[in-house]
């Protein structure tokens, strides 16, 4: 089990970076977003899930829940994420044969990281 920091008080000078201009600030070691970055870029986690979420028991294949446990915190809303891009992807699919339209609910977007 880790150790995890149990003291409050924050160690950065909040005035002196509050102080900075954006010129001051170094970029130096950021790179410079590409498209093969937003390519690559997965759903980070934190932001406020959408409303009405369901909770059920899912049966995944061992291998393919290990795979998304490895990739660390928040593998649920990533397998979330993927099952609803697959969703909507088919919704498209069945307009262009029906005369339905996709869900016009609006939902929270979520953040990329690189």
């Amino acid at each position: 089990m880790k150790k995890r920091n149990t003291s409050k008080k924050s160690l950065t000078d909040w005035q002196r970076i509050e102080a900075m201009t954006d010129q001051e600030i170094d970029l130096s070691d950021c790179p410079e977003i590409t498209p093969e970055m937003f390519a690559k870029a997965v759903v980070k986690r934190g932001l406020k899930p959408a409303p009405n979420k369901a909770q059920l028991t899912l049966r995944l294949d061992r291998d393919v829940l290990t795979w998304f446990k490895q990739q660390g915190r928040g593998y649920q809303p990533r397998i979330n994420a993927l099952l609803r891009a697959y969703m909507e992807a088919h919704k498209l699919k069945v307009i262009g044969k029906k005369t339905q339209r996709p869900s016009s609910r609006k939902r929270k977007t979520s953040a990329i990281v690189f």
